[in-house]
């Protein structure tokens, strides 16, 4: 993919045409140094420059060149927040792009099928949780290194730690367990 999501548009700010949005950057500082973000509107990605940004308590707010007034922000609440992969912050070694990671299947330690990464939770900042999607039903483990042996972004693969499945792995079709 071309583009990396960075954020969505949840509301205006002010009434001058600024933007908030949910961030989704591992880096918050990333909001001030922006200088082009791409608004995915009507199936295109449109490039916007970014007069100013900046981050506090998980939130950006974007000014953004041709957004002036609230009702032009608020035409845009809803709105997907991109970058070109040029310009994506840099990744430590053990780290992957959530848009790299959809898609990809699923083996254990032996080689053996299990499914197909549909979505990357991100409920904390803990750690993330991955959904797939298996013949069995949806299954949520969390991505630790104790489950997540290996991801293999050329090969498409994610190599999940069997043993410890059992004990992590919550299934739709297992009722939670309840202490009572």
């Amino acid at each position: 993919m071309e583009y990396l999501q960075i954020g969505e548009i949840v509301r205006p700010q002010g009434i001058r045409g600024e933007v908030k949005l949910r961030a989704m950057s591992s880096d918050p500082e990333r909001y001030a140094r922006l200088e082009r973000v791409y608004l995915l509107e009507d199936g295109a990605y449109v490039p916007y420059d970014v007069l100013k940004g900046r981050c506090s308590a998980g939130f950006a707010v974007l000014a953004l060149d041709g957004v002036s007034d609230r009702n032009r922000a608020e035409a845009l609440r809803g709105v997907k927040v991109f970058v070109d992969r040029a310009h994506a912050i840099d990744l430590d070694e053990d780290e992957n792009f959530i848009e790299d990671l959809i898609g990809l299947r699923a083996v254990d330690t032996q080689g053996r099928e299990i499914g197909t990464l549909r979505d990357v939770l991100q409920p904390n900042s803990i750690c993330d949780v991955y959904a797939f999607d298996t013949p069995r039903g949806e299954m949520m483990i969390p991505a630790l290194k104790r489950v997540v042996k290996a991801v293999d972004l050329e090969a498409g693969t994610i190599v999940l730690n069997e043993a410890v499945l059992p004990e992590v792995a919550v299934w739709e079709d297992e009722p939670a367990e309840r202490d009572e």
